[in-house]
Order: C-alpha cells, then sequence, then structure tokens
C-alpha cells in the first residue's frame, strides 16, 4: 500500500491517510479481507507518529471500511462501491459549495467562477 503524505496541506495527516485508504478500497487496489500495514510499520514508513495512523486506522473503521483484530491486524471490510462513491460526492459537494459561497463574497460572477473551474478542469 502506498500512500503518500503532504504536510504543505492544511489537511490533517490523519484524513490524508483515510482518504488515500477510501480511495485504494473505491479503485479496487485494496479488496476485502486484505491486510493493512501494522500502526507501527505505516508510521515507520511514513516517518510519521503511530499515534497519527492509530487515529487514521480508527477512523476508518468507525466508518465500516475496516476491521481491526487485536493481534492480527487491520483488514478491509467489504464496502458497496456506489455508498462509497455517493459520500465522497456528498463531500465535494460541501466543499464546493463553500467554494461558491467564497466567490460571492469576493464579488465573482457566477460565469467567471464557471469559466475559472473549466480551466481548472482543463489543466
Amino acid at each position: 500500500m502506498k500512500l503518500i503524505i503532504n504536510t504543505s496541506l492544511m489537511i490533517p495527516i490523519y484524513e490524508q491517510i483515510v482518504d488515500q485508504v477510501k480511495r485504494l478500497i473505491r479503485q479496487g487496489e485494496l479488496k476485502e479481507a486484505d491486510n493493512l500495514p501494522s500502526v507501527r510499520a505505516l508510521a515507520k514508513e511514513l516517518k510519521i507518529s503511530a499515534l497519527t495512523v492509530k487515529k487514521a486506522y480508527d477512523s476508518l473503521e468507525e466508518e465500516g471500511y475496516v476491521e481491526t483484530v487485536h493481534g492480527k491486524g487491520t483488514y478491509v471490510l467489504a464496502t458497496n462501491q456506489e455508498i462509497l462513491l455517493e459520500e465522497q460526492m456528498k463531500e465535494l459537494e460541501g466543499e464546493l459549495e463553500r467554494v461558491i459561497q467564497k466567490s460571492r463574497r469576493y464579488g465573482i460572477s457566477d460565469a467567471d467562477l464557471k469559466q475559472l473551474v473549466e480551466l481548472l478542469l482543463e489543466g
């Protein structure tokens, strides 16, 4: 499992781990019953605190993506891909709402915002 942590982002490291594991599950790179690296092994690989990895694994477990079996490891659970995609779309919708609100506060027209989004999508 290859994860990339970007410390310059304003997104907490544990959330980056959660998001990337979810993406790997959705893309089929992580399948049901696959074993995730141990907390210590992933912390060492990413050069971060084991507590950060534990927080990410706990979050994934709370959301029903993985199950931790004490003494054995953390395993991917079966997930409904449509539900996962819907959850991600809902999250993006919230982010886009915030961008729209911010653009209106800045006095940017909807047409200019659409043009900006189209430019970014092309790039």
